[in-house]
């Protein structure tokens, strides 16, 4: 009678600590960066494509309003316009809104311009009388999302929130590409697939 030997033992090469640490590490971090910044990814990239095309306008229109009237008391004095009073007038009374980009008076005529996303608006008065005159534009979600995209006529907070954004984006981007490298079994194709992205984004660059 004949018994079967038993199988050999599979020895397996000893995984380094080090390696293993790290490799999670990154999963780890690749993984909750990735859905923290999902929604940074989607907002981004629909906007590129509303930029990309501007006569997607999703049946919007810019409404425009056009008002008149008395500013306030205080808003000149002796002969030179108050734009704090002015502008706070506008804000609280005709809607303006956004960050000022230009005033400033021509003997009589006085202006003061609004910029924000999605809107512009413009007032012109008289120092002497006080009578203005105010235009506003607003263009719609779209073009509000386009300049936030741009990060353009924005307040401070967005800015640093694009900054963020940037910065999170750059690390989903190194952390995958390390979790492509560390992997041994897909290392040949994330250099090939590398490889091709690199190229073809320097050609895109050259003939664009």
């Amino acid at each position: 009678m004949t018994t079967d030997a038993p199988p050999a033992p599979v020895t397996r090469r000893p995984r380094r600590p080090g390696k293993n640490k790290g490799h999670k590490l990154t999963r780890v971090l690749h993984s909750w960066l990735s859905m923290a910044s999902l929604l940074v990814v989607l907002f981004f990239s629909i906007t590129g494509l509303t930029l990309n095309h501007q006569d997607w306008t999703f049946g919007q229109s810019p409404a425009v309003t056009r008002t008149s009237g008395q500013l306030p008391s205080g808003a000149t004095a002796e002969g030179a316009p108050n734009y704090l009073v002015i502008s706070e007038y506008l804000r609280s009374q005709q809607g303006a809104s956004g960050q000022i980009t230009d005033y400033g008076a021509d003997g009589d005529a006085g202006r003061i311009s609004y910029a924000g996303p999605g809107y512009t608006g413009s007032a012109t008065f008289s120092v002497s009388t006080g009578t203005f005159t105010m235009e506003s534009t607003r263009y719609g979600l779209v073009a509000i999302a386009n300049d936030l995209h741009k990060g353009r006529h924005t307040s401070t907070a967005w800015s640093w929130t694009i900054d963020v954004a940037a910065v999170g984006l750059a690390l989903v981007a190194i952390t995958g590409l390390l979790l492509g490298l560390i992997i041994q079994r897909r290392r040949r194709s994330a250099l090939v697939l590398l490889g091709v992205g690199v190229v073809g984004g320097v050609v895109l660059m050259l003939f664009s």
